[in-house]
């Protein structure tokens, strides 16, 4: 894609991003970055100092236009030395993070001050940034990278929530719809799952709540920007719009690009793992992959292990242990385990082009934790979802997906989350194997005929970089 050398009529605008400090956040406001580059803007990144040194090189064409602003993360005695990321914490330690994150107010409002953006694009985090950068003149947009649905369940409205009027409180409170929602939905957290919700509504070590942190980030913005599209859920993108009295702008589902120009260490790893995958059946590999984020407990990870084993199908999986992981033994195979699958699978423990692997044909589908981004990847090569969530919005996002009959949820123990290498098995072979799996495999082909499409998700950031080009003018 080429750089808009000229502007025409079009003024040059300066865009500001402030991502949350967590990769899986990080990425995707890089992303958006390169979008708005692209049409010859000017970006400014803004991230603590050794979050923007481990982001990728950018293209050479965009390095003139994307200029990295490095923020001095303030010390905070709970987080180990060097922490800058959720990916360097236990989950347990993210609030010391957000604690941190907000004594990057003094620095943030310095850079607002001196070089006076036409607009700042934040994450949910910052909820003291939309009030100074609107006295500062600055036009504001709240990106979520997260989906339409769980910003309905979040909450019922921005002045609801920072007003105490969202009366859910108990774990069951979040096990159906909320009443705000006035479609018919089996959209809800799971009994294991709500206990996040309720400590979202708690305040942490920052000193406030997570839901008031989001709340006041949407109350004082001017638009929604979300990676979403009208084409697979519109209901949900127009209540969002409904409750929250803002604009929406959907930035379609940005399906990534597959690299052609990987580099030596990495085209070697394509090869090995290309020779392996060419040699399966075509459409009966499973695909295992978390994310960078999802730590799995030693427990899980043996059922799961077993699971797998017991199904008797190829599988790969790319198991790659957390930076912030702690347990010296969370990826501990049970024993014997490689030894016994040595001809079934590959557990691969490095660096794997996902989108390589699931571009190829012997993939049948995608066992995944059910982040957004992974959900798009997976769908956009038709490929049926097995669904293991984990954590904040996975859940409701793997509700979506079988109400769509896009794929099925490993069962569960409705108490506490457990799952059993039987019920790993069990779904894995119904996906692949049984004649259920045609209709999710059916309807994962057709989806991929609108996650896939690359001209669709274009024109809709093309329309979003027109909204921020015609809305500077609008009075902030």
């Amino acid at each position: 894609m080429a750089i808009i050398n000229s502007m025409d009529d079009r003024k040059q605008l300066h865009v500001a991003m402030f991502p949350w400090l967590a990769f899986g956040h990080i990425i995707p406001f890089l992303q958006l970055s390169k979008f708005i580059a692209e049409k010859g803007h000017r970006v400014s990144f803004l991230s603590t100092t050794r979050n923007i040194e481990r982001l990728p090189t950018l293209p050479t064409h965009l390095s003139t236009l994307i200029n990295f602003v490095k923020l001095t993360l303030p010390r905070v005695q709970e987080l180990p030395e060097n922490a800058e990321a959720t990916m360097d914490v236990h989950t347990d330690d993210i609030q010391f993070l957000k604690k941190a994150f907000d004594g990057l107010q003094p620095e943030v409002t310095h850079f607002l001050e001196k070089e006076s953006p036409d607009w700042i694009i934040y994450d949910f985090t910052p909820y003291w940034l939309p009030s100074i950068a609107a006295g500062l003149g600055v036009s504001r947009a709240f990106f979520s990278i997260i989906n339409a649905w769980f910003l309905v369940f979040l909450l019922p409205s921005p002045e609801d929530t920072i007003n105490g009027l969202d009366d859910r409180k108990t774990v069951e409170d979040f096990m159906i719809p909320p009443k705000w929602v006035p479609f018919p939905t089996k959209v809800c957290y799971k009994k294991y799952e709500a206990n996040w919700m309720v400590g979202s509504g708690s305040v942490n070590a920052s000193g406030v709540t997570d839901l008031y942190r989001t709340a006041m980030v949407i109350k004082g913005s001017q638009c929604i920007i979300i990676r979403d599209c009208n084409e697979f859920e519109p209901q949900w993108l127009t209540l969002v719009e409904e409750l929250n009295h803002l604009p929406v702008v959907p930035l379609g589902l940005i399906p990534p690009e597959i690299a052609t120009n990987v580099g030596d260490e990495n085209n070697d790893t394509w090869m090995t793992v290309k020779k392996w995958l060419d040699s399966q059946q075509k459409g009966h590999v499973v695909y295992v992959a978390f994310g960078s984020e999802v730590m799995v407990s030693k427990t899980e990870l043996r059922e799961l292990a077993l699971g797998l084993e017991l199904s008797g199908l190829p599988f790969f999986w790319a198991l790659r242990k957390p930076a912030g992981s702690t347990e010296s033994n969370s990826m501990e195979l049970p024993d014997g385990f490689l030894e016994r699958t040595r001809n079934q699978g590959i557990v691969w423990t490095t660096w794997v082009p996902q989108l390589k692997i699931l571009s190829h044909a012997s993939i049948g589908a995608f066992l995944t934790h059910c982040g957004w981004g992974s959900i798009v990847e997976g769908l956009m090569f038709g490929h049926p979802l097995i669904m293991l969530p984990f954590l904040v919005d996975q859940g409701l996002n793997a509700r979506v997906l079988v109400e769509k009959q896009l794929g099925i949820e490993v069962l569960r123990n409705d108490q506490d989350g457990s799952f059993t290498k039987d019920s790993v098995a069990r779904s894995v072979s119904s996906v692949v194997l049984d004649d259920e799996g045609k209709i999710y495999k059916a309807n994962a082909v057709a989806w991929s005929k609108i996650f896939g499409d690359a001209k669709l998700h274009k024109k809709y950031i093309d329309d979003f970089i027109d909204y921020l080009e015609k809305q500077k003018t609008v009075d902030c």
